[in-house]
């Protein structure tokens, strides 16, 4: 069953991820950690369907309180086509970046499956000219065989200062029918990504936890002991922007 075929490949790379990403993920973690613990916010950037990876994180229970979604809605799939014209745009990742209160010694993690675009790059630059950290969730192999679109010729694992490789295929279809009719189907950028992201929360809850720094968890609304909630939107609602004023 193609079913059966897409769980398995989803194991496949899940297990992939696990076996030799530990040491880029552990890295981003640290970082981030050092950050949190400082008083920081940890930034999550992504355009198209990357952008999930920033919201699954975001304002969520068992989730971290100072994370920051660069959620942008051109940037978004609310409008099928102009997204894509919206990630290749030069000078747009300025009009972003004017938005949001990014300091250094912070970490920024950039979320493009192909990283060729111009936006995820140049706020990848932009980060780094502020002194953040920057980390980037992309497939190298995706990004090896196809030519950048930013003006410069870069790609957003070149240029990042870690690089986590989510193990997807060019194309990000990685399963084929086998029929006369020839159709690629089944991407796994999301639900890598995601996986990713979840990882690195929960190398930073465990770094935190060791030094002793209570990490500033969100709590379910469907659950008692959710007033510590208002508390925590209260602390970081300088600095993650669609936090409510409380």
């Amino acid at each position: 069953m193609s079913a059966t075929a897409y769980a398995k490949l989803i194991l496949e790379v899940t297990r992939t991820i696990a076996d030799t990403q530990m040491n880029a993920i552990s890295k981003t973690a640290g970082a981030a950690a050092n950050s949190i613990a400082n008083g920081g916010i940890l930034h999550v950037f992504g355009s198209g369907h990357s952008h999930m990876a920033a919201e699954d994180v975001f304002f969520r229970a068992g989730g971290l309180a100072c994370v920051n979604a660069m959620l942008e809605y051109p940037l978004m799939e609310l409008n099928v086509g102009r997204t894509s014209s919206m990630e290749r745009l030069h000078g747009y990742a300025e009009v972003i970046m004017s938005g949001y209160r990014m300091e250094a010694g912070e970490v920024a993690i950039i979320v493009s499956n192909s990283g060729i675009n111009a936006v995820p790059i140049d706020i990848a630059l932009a980060c780094k000219e502020r002194g953040l950290t920057v980390a980037a969730i992309t497939s190298l192999r995706h990004s090896e065989a196809v030519a950048s679109r930013h003006k410069d010729g870069l790609k957003l694992a070149e240029i990042a200062d870690i690089v986590i490789d989510n193990g997807g295929v060019p194309g990000d279809a990685a399963l084929q029918t086998d029929a006369a009719v020839t159709v690629r189907y089944g991407p796994t950028s999301t639900l890598s990504a995601i996986l990713i992201m979840q990882m690195i929360v929960a190398e930073i809850v465990a770094s935190l936890v060791e030094r002793g720094f209570t990490p500033p968890m969100f709590k379910s609304a469907n659950q008692p002991g959710a007033e510590g909630n208002d508390r925590l939107l209260r602390q970081y609602q300088e600095r993650v922007r669609y936090f409510p004023k409380r």
